[in-house]
């Protein structure tokens, strides 16, 4: 896709994770095949162990999937979901990312793992998806549509081009219904953005597009965990940042902009967990 056809708010989010600081922080310290919230058993679990139990949790909630399955995931990271579930079921992914950056170490990592026959890694924008209706067996997301300046679009196109009896499973960082919005302040800002999504609007958005809430797992005491995690990580490990050429201004704002995330999830403000909603048949 053209960058000439990404939207002000698309543009800001790629050139941000197409950036040496964010490229080196997410695969170095965010767990690498999986950067997104983990399910942790205790604070001082690795990030990779508890992000990868996300995925394998989001994987039971969804239900069998096999070699005849289509399955796209939308702001698909590095890609190690896709990778699990090629794995895991035989299935054909699509892994679509705004990043040029982690589409390529996605390539690689699926390519060293054998598994780039069974993954397609797209350069798109999730608001704008080059797939014709009913396409899809499956969709997934985590953690990415909070990103999306048109939250309302993502979820359309999701619906547009899922299958009949079709499956969305996706997680994001909400803030929670009812919260106070100017508290929220600090993490709109972190994100260029001017809300989070909420439990509430996505139920209100899928249920108007058709789709049925299968189930909601509420997992609200896993993002002030996970971001605290990620904080320390970081601040143990700026020093070999650094030498990777990760700026010093990047990582105090990220040490400020993690901590916003944490005091936000301890004065329930937010919340998190894995939403399914299938498309009748």
């Amino acid at each position: 896709m053209s960058t000439e056809t990404y939207s002000e708010v698309v543009q800001t989010a790629r050139e941000y994770y197409n950036s040496e600081d964010a490229d080196n922080f997410y695969f170095h310290i965010w767990g690498g095949e999986d950067i997104h919230i983990g399910l942790y058993r205790n604070d001082d679990e690795p990030i990779a162990d508890a992000s990868r139990r996300t995925v394998e949790r989001m994987a039971e909630v969804l239900g069998p999937l096999d070699e005849s399955h289509q399955v796209l995931d939308l702001g698909a990271g590095y890609g190690g979901s896709m990778r699990y579930l090629a794995r895991e079921a035989g299935c054909h992914c699509v892994a679509l990312n705004l990043s040029e950056v982690e589409n390529e170490r996605n390539r690689q990592m699926s390519k060293a793992q054998g598994l780039d026959k069974l993954i397609d890694v797209v350069d798109g924008d999730f608001t704008n998806l080059p797939y014709e209706d009913d396409h899809f067996d499956v969709v997934w997301s985590q953690d990415a549509i909070l990103h999306s300046g048109d939250r309302e679009r993502v979820c359309a196109e999701a619906v547009r081009v899922l299958k009949p009896g079709g499956r969305l499973i996706f997680t994001d960082p909400m803030q929670a219904d009812g919260a106070p919005t100017d508290q929220l302040q600090p993490i709109y800002d972190r994100i260029h953005l001017d809300s989070l999504g909420s439990p509430g609007f996505y139920r209100e958005t899928l249920k108007a597009l058709g789709m049925r809430e299968v189930t909601f797992e509420d997992h609200s005491e896993q993002l002030p965990r996970h971001y605290a995690r990620v904080r320390r990580e970081l601040i143990g490990n700026a020093e070999e940042l650094v030498n990777r050429g990760v700026s010093s201004d990047y990582i105090e704002r990220m040490k400020a902009g993690l901590q916003h995330w944490v005091d936000g999830g301890h004065k329930g403000h937010l919340t998190w967990g894995i939403f399914r909603f299938d498309k009748p048949a």
